[in-house]
């Protein structure tokens, strides 16, 4: 089982950028394909990006698209989320989620699909 823990999160005015970070432990991240969800205040989590175990495809969220950019360091364990342009409405808790794969090049964006989840790191953009 890995576990995950999200780092990054803060207060940003609109037009900025931030960084998330999401360090795996207790197994190597190249073994999962890897998303980033947001839960904004009385909303439900939402699909944001996702990245296959390759890293060589990616999803997004049509709302994200443009703007946001997921990556991964399988060498430092680690994903990453670059949220570019940012929006009041991008304001919400980022989580990550990986799914163990045998795939490398398949991507998932349904919440269901994953079983590993990390408590998640606040993203607050003011106007």
């Amino acid at each position: 089982q890995v576990q995950l823990v999200e780092s990054g999160g803060g207060l940003v005015q609109a037009g900025g950028s931030l960084r998330l970070s999401c360090l795996a432990s207790g197994r190597s991240v190249s073994e999962y394909a890897v998303a980033w969800f947001r839960q904004a205040p009385g909303k439900e989590r939402e699909f944001a990006a996702a990245i296959s175990r390759s890293g060589l495809r990616t999803s997004y969220a049509d709302s994200v698209k443009g703007r946001f950019t997921i990556s991964r360091d399988n060498a430092k364990n680690t994903v990453y989320l670059q949220m570019n342009s940012l929006k009041p409405e991008d304001t919400a808790v980022y989580y990550c989620a990986a799914r163990p794969n045998v795939y490398t090049a398949s991507v998932y964006i349904t919440r269901t699909a994953y079983d590993n989840w990390g408590q998640g790191t606040q993203v607050t953009v003011s106007s």
